[in-house]
């Protein structure tokens, strides 16, 4: 265990609970310590009295039962990725609970398709239960590196393994032929636990890059390695050469390998920022010696050869073939410095010269060389538009896919390098041949559409007007199918392959494999495998909706449900939930929900999905509009959405449950304590809510760009009106509340949820707690796990509310 996972004895406490001052209660010291005796009393008694209450209950345990039948299912799509070409898998079932790493061939993998008529054939590589019980250890899976280039391409991997599921891991080297990890007596690679990382550093597997806990000061105050070293095989591991140091108040330093073999070191300032280096083939380095003296300098230390890579912090900068891609989160204009085009700057989705200013969400590429030798004559690849935003991209050997957010919904679009001066082409990534190459596997097939190729459940104008009603003016952009489509590279060193998956709210997942021509048209499609349906969709609408905020704001959610009308046409209100997370520039889209519909719409409730600022749906504007002092608006957003759900009778106050975990946690005890009134329940899932202290709490400095320094009297001024710990009220009703954490949560700990269920408590407040003893920030390990959690919440929500 690194010294960063070790709880702080008693943790540093913040204003409030040093002076609580509005006849708030005290709330115990104690209940910081991770593993305390009293804390874990305290967790046990809790956890008890919330088992009693659900276990053994008809309900419960059907739901439980169906979700973990769910998970564990057979017919489950096996999720797998490419390397020295075999297909790899993680399989998780009742039998494996752990999982199951294993590995298989492309026909093979064929053979299990949709009408293929066979099944696939697995290779086992390691059983994680069988190692947890030798070693005694619950080991979770964190990923695995294959080799993929030499001579041991597909003969050795750097497997993450964390105990109990926290972000905390380690790594080891397995031998893919003999099934077995290699001792660093033999000349292994490993790494010791830590939140850091060990990946491949060269073609034959003779070295890796480190990122680990060397010792006092090598970690961040989020608890992150602040060195990056390249290990040879062989070395030890203290005579590593240094790559980079951290300085010491950013949040770590990282590294790693590109396809095209060039190696790239890291910091993160802080959460929303980078700085980034290009470290050439032969690059001198530090010598091992010199660590204290790095880690000890007030500012970053990079190796001498190392090149910065000279773009705004609030960029990102990644390179593909002999390009560098920049997304911009902030305007730019480049300095004038350096090689630029004597000509100026052209127009818009062209080459730009000096003086140009590029937008906030936009793409840029530019040769690197170029780049590195001083030229600034930018590529503009995408440009966002008020209803549109670019959340990602892959490439292939020859084209790059963008995934495109238009009003909260995905698009693809493929664009092509010239081989010349020529402009960029571009293209929209037509899922027709997917549609018709899945047009035959039964009810959960895609239709060819317009665009798109594929279809939703019924449309949004279907779930507004019934049969004969009138158009619901919230509609927004009625008729499109609402669907999530993704597309990844299967091998970009190789080929232009694509994984390509589709699905939507009531349809189940399609995984199919294609290839991109030369003009990057997609064609040669097959459907590899398709999921069944988990829940009876039979009725269930989704549509997508606009709520107005407080300051005029147009606030898009998605709904989903059977709506129910009374004999004269008027909406039946049903219990509801609405799901949240609004920050970190995290959009929340379309997508199948098996646990949802088989736990929740099948039983009758709807379940809404709120798009607020915070998120990434809409660009870097939309999210930096809820940052630190423009918190409020995420909350605002939210409870717009809450408040258009009652007013449009879908449900009721007292039938509508909040959701929400990590940064939704926040959310959603915002909503407790600032909108009591506009809820019947709120589901709080390993959350933050001590805004006082939180970034003396394990990961919590990280978050300071986006939440501020409580240290800061100014800036504590402001996050204390949205830190729930702090906000509560003697004399004032607040709906009940579900509060679920980890014990090994080495993220957000778990004192905010401890500390805040015991507030609750002394203020009379209805509250029901539970504590998982493992799972990390996810709450849970193994897919049993995860079924009673997920089951506690259901049957939590439908016993409460009333609507």
């Amino acid at each position: 265990m690194s010294t960063s996972d070790a709880a702080p004895s008693p943790v540093p406490t913040g204003p409030a609970l040093e002076a609580p001052g509005e006849d708030l209660p005290e709330v115990p010291a104690w209940l910081d310590e991770i593993e305390g005796e009293r804390a874990l009393a305290w967790v046990e008694e809790h956890n008890a009295r919330t088992r009693t209450a659900f276990e053994g209950q008809e309900s419960f345990e059907a739901t439980r039962a169906a979700l973990e039948a769910i998970m564990d299912s057979p017919d489950r799509i096996p999720a797998v990725a490419q390397a020295a070409g075999l297909l790899y898998n993680l399989w998780t079932d009742a039998d494996h609970p752990r999982g199951l790493w294993r590995r298989t061939t492309w026909d093979s993998y064929r053979a299990g398709a949709p009408g293929a008529g066979g099944s696939t054939v697995w290779e086992e590589l390691l059983d994680l239960d069988a190692l947890g019980q030798a070693e005694g250890v619950a080991w979770v899976w964190h990923g695995a590196q294959v080799l993929r280039t030499g001579a041991l391409a597909g003969r050795r991997a750097l497997v993450d393994l964390s105990e109990g599921g926290s972000d905390t891991d380690v790594t080891r080297e397995l031998d893919l032929d003999e099934r077995r990890f290699v001792t660093p007596a033999e000349g292994g690679f490993s790494r010791a636990a830590s939140k850091g990382s060990l990946s491949w550093a060269d073609d034959e597997g003779q070295s890796v890059l480190s990122v680990a806990d060397v010792g006092p000061g090598s970690l961040s105050p989020a608890g992150y390695p602040r060195q990056v070293r390249r290990l040879r095989r062989g070395a030890a591991a203290q005579d590593a050469e240094i790559l980079l140091t951290a300085a010491p108040g950013d949040d770590g330093a990282w590294a790693h390998r590109d396809r095209w073999g060039r190696t790239w070191l890291l910091t993160h300032p802080d959460f929303h920022t980078e700085e980034l280096w290009l470290l050439p083939e032969g690059a001198q380095t530090l010598p091992a010696s010199r660590s204290q003296e790095c880690l000890a300098s007030e500012v970053t230390v990079p190796a001498p050869g190392a090149v910065h890579i000279d773009v705004p912090a609030s960029a990102q900068a990644v390179a593909a073939w002999d390009l560098l891609l920049i997304s911009l989160r902030e305007d730019w204009t480049p300095g004038s410095d350096g090689a630029q085009d004597p000509e100026g700057a052209r127009d818009a989705e062209g080459g730009h010269g000096p003086g140009t200013t590029y937008p906030a969400g936009a793409l840029l590429a530019v040769g690197l060389e170029d780049f590195l030798a001083g030229s600034r004559q930018m590529e503009v690849l995408f440009t966002p538009t008020p209803s549109s935003s670019l959340t990602g991209w892959t490439t292939t050997a020859h084209h790059l896919v963008l995934t495109v957010l238009d009003d909260c919904v995905t698009v693809l679009e493929v664009l092509t390098p010239p081989a010349g001066s020529a402009p960029w082409t571009r293209r929209p990534l037509d899922l027709g041949p997917l549609a018709r190459a899945g047009a035959e596997e039964g009810p959960g097939s895609w239709d060819e559409g317009p665009g798109t190729g594929a279809r939703g459940a019924e449309t949004a104008e279907a779930a507004a007007q019934g049969t004969d009603g009138p158009a619901d003016p919230t509609l927004l952009r009625p008729g499109r199918p609402l669907l999530t489509v993704s597309a990844g590279a299967v091998d970009n060193r190789v080929d232009d392959r694509l994984w390509l998956t589709c699905s939507s709210f009531t349809r189940p997942t399609t995984l199919a494999v294609g290839s991109l021509d030369a003009e990057g048209a997609l064609g040669g499609v097959e459907v590899l495998r398709a999921a069944p349906e988990r829940f009876d969709a039979r009725g269930v609408v989704a549509s997508q909706h606009v709520a107005v905020s407080a300051d005029g704001t147009r606030v898009p959610y998605f709904e989903v449900g059977r709506p129910a009308r009374d004999e004269e046409g008027r909406p039946v209100p049903v219990p509801t939930i609405l799901y949240g997370y609004g920050g970190f520039e995290v959009p929340l889209g379309a997508g199948y929900l098996p646990v949802t519909g088989k736990a929740w719409l099948e039983r009758g409730g709807t379940y809404v999905i709120a798009n607020t600022r915070g998120g990434g749906e809409y660009g870097p504007a939309w999210h930096r509009a809820g940052l630190k002092e423009g918190r409020h608006r995420v909350y605002e957003d939210f409870a717009a959405v809450a408040r258009a759900l009652v007013e449009r009778g879908v449900t009721t106050r007292t039938g509508l449950a909040v959701h929400g975990g990590s940064n939704g946690g926040l959310l959603v005890g915002n909503v407790l304590t600032t909108y009591p009134e506009l809820v019947g329940a709120v589901l709080c899932e390993v959350p933050l809510l001590d805004m006082s202290r939180y970034t003396s709490l394990l990961a919590g400095a990280s978050w300071e760009a986006e939440y501020g320094d409580p240290e800061d009297p100014e800036q504590w001024a402001s996050l204390r009106t949205f830190s729930p710990f702090h906000l509560l009220e003697r004399g004032r009703h607040y709906p009940p509340t579900l509060l679920v954490t980890s014990t090994r949560d080495d993220r957000v700990h778990p004192a905010h949820a401890r500390t805040m269920a015991h507030r609750l408590e002394s203020l009379g407040q209805p509250v029901t707690y539970f504590e998982n003893s493992e799972g990390g920030h996810g709450a849970a390990s193994t897919n049993a796990q995860r079924a009673w959690m997920s089951a506690l919440r259901y049957e939590f929500a439908w016993r409460t509310l009333r609507p």
